[in-house]
């Protein structure tokens, strides 16, 4: 019973211990450069719902629902984006971390016949991913770094669609495991974000 206990009491610590380091474990920019006016930028502001994988189907966990801001930064070849996020439910339990929590990614893009190969380097792992020219439907896939073999997910997979004439982003983000070639999902967070560009006004746009 004793070793059962401090088993359990040693896995808990690397789970939490690994939620509450890794998402701000920022490894990157690998480029120290900071300017506004050096890239096409776009903010996205959104909103998260969270899915468990529980008894063979997905059920919604509301306690790991989420808000979030992106800012997207478009150079020629490579999008550089920090994505801030807050989860807001009381119930949250911390087990993947702080309630607040920033990430960075970098995307580097190779044209190859019709599809664009991505590379991807963030603060969370290194991956790949694949694109059409004109970025409207992307995946993205990414190995979670510094993850314990007790952890129930090793890898990030993304999948968005840019709905740009409707100034929208559609998102799923899927948690899973792969072992010996097969994939094990447990969670997913389906986010939902309209994107903001830099504009000028005539005037104050509110007034009290």
């Amino acid at each position: 019973m004793k070793t059962v206990l401090i088993i359990a009491l040693t896995l808990a610590v690397v789970f939490l211990a690994f939620s509450c380091k890794t998402p701000n474990k920022i490894v990157v920019p690998l480029n120290s450069k900071v300017e506004i006016e050096d890239a096409y930028t776009i903010i996205w502001n959104g909103q998260s719902k969270a899915y468990r994988y529980t008894a063979g189907e997905w059920q919604r966990d509301e306690s790991y629902d989420y808000v979030f801001n992106v800012v997207q930064k478009r150079y020629d070849k490579v999008w550089k984006s920090t994505k801030n996020m807050h989860r807001l439910h009381p119930q949250y339990d911390g087990k993947a971390g702080a309630r607040s929590q920033a990430m960075y990614f970098e995307l580097n893009y190779t044209l190859k016949g019709d599809d664009l190969v991505t590379t991807i380097y963030s603060s969370l792992g290194e991956g790949k991913g694949q694109s059409d020219r004109e970025f409207r439907d992307q995946n993205l896939t990414i190995k979670l770094k510094d993850i314990s073999s007790f952890m129930p997910y090793n890898h990030l997979r993304i999948t968005q669609e840019y709905q740009y004439e409707e100034g929208l982003l559609l998102e799923t983000v899927e948690l899973f495991k792969l072992k010996n070639g097969e994939e094990i999902p447990f969670m997913k967070m389906e986010e939902r974000a309209y994107f903001y560009l830099k504009g000028k006004v005539d005037k104050a746009p509110t007034t009290l």
